[in-house]
């Protein structure tokens, strides 16, 4: 495996067309297209890592798979009254569909069904409350204390909030949202704000490896079908309008960010966390998902069989 690691690090690290760097956010715009790193966690507490693997990044929607999971914790099913489950076909920031759906965003992972995740967890909470929670969560998968939030990311998403915004208005003009608008986005901004390294996101994920239970630790997280029907979710929703050709190309549950970071499930094998900043047409890590697609031709792993 770590072979195999380096071998996909050497290829990527020479590569010439890498992708563009989300400019929109400028915080983002910042980040250095060259670097790649590559971690994999193994349920029996196994990690191999290659190129920039501890070096932390802002994960944007991939914070989407926790803030899901917390809010299934606290919501159950009564969540999807607020939310799909169906892909959207869409860009994750459109608007199109919210109209023609009376505001009930598609899944959980294009940013108008997250903003109502965010909504949904707050349960009467201020959002610093909201994201105590989370980040404490997230630091309990990792097994790591020292994960926080990019306050100057956070930032400088706030100040283009536009397109989020209207999302959430308009949402709550269908009486979609149940907490003050400014509030929610406060909250989701911040979310999508916290920083990990591939290390530490692989670690997180491990819980969706093992049904359920992240087997380092020895706690279960979520009920074995919960963590199942997440990873469904991942499978047919994590990569926005470019699910489909994520699920052709590397065939696991993934879950992508505009920092350029992909959170990849084998169920029973691994958790694989893979981060380089250039993005493809679509906003998907561009040698991100080359690099999973070469795990899973040498490793046999999709979930589509061997």
């Amino acid at each position: 495996m770590q072979n195999l690691l380096n071998n996909i690090t050497d290829v990527m690290t020479q590569a010439t067309e890498r992708g563009r760097v989300a400019d929109y956010i400028p915080q983002l715009a910042h980040v250095d297209p060259k670097h790649f790193g590559m971690a994999v966690a193994t349920p029996d507490g196994q990690l191999f890592t290659a190129g920039d693997a501890t070096m932390p990044f802002s994960i944007q929607s991939i914070s989407k798979v926790f803030a899901l999971t917390l809010a299934l914790g606290k919501q159950g099913d009564g969540l999807w009254q607020y939310v799909g489950r169906e892909p959207s076909g869409d860009p994750f920031n459109s608007i199109v569909q919210l109209e023609h759906e009376s505001g009930k965003p598609r899944n959980p992972f294009i940013n108008a069904g997250a903003i109502a995740v965010v909504d949904a967890i707050m349960m009467g909470h201020e959002p610093k409350e909201v994201l105590a929670e989370l980040l404490s969560f997230v630091r309990y998968l990792a097994g790591d204390d020292s994960l926080f939030f990019d306050h100057e990311v956070a930032e400088s998403e706030l100040k283009y909030k536009h397109r989020n915004a209207s999302l959430a208005h308009f949402m709550k003009a269908f009486g979609r949202l149940q907490h003050d608008v400014d509030k929610v986005l406060g909250a989701y901004f911040h979310q999508c704000a916290l920083a990990m390294n591939c290390v530490q996101l692989a670690r997180a994920g491990l819980f969706l490896v093992s049904d359920g239970v992240n087997q380092a630790s020895g706690s279960r997280v979520v009920s074995a079908q919960r963590a199942r029907r997440i990873n469904a979710m991942m499978m047919m929703c994590g990569h926005y309008d470019g699910s489909g050709e994520f699920a052709y190309r590397v065939g696991l549950p993934g879950k992508s960010g505009v920092g350029g970071g992909i959170l990849a499930i084998a169920p029973g094998k691994a958790s694989i966390a893979v981060w380089s900043p250039g993005l493809d047409q679509i906003g998907n890590s561009l040698l991100g998902t080359r690099a999973l697609e070469m795990l899973v031709q040498e490793t046999g792993w999709s979930v589509f069989g061997h």
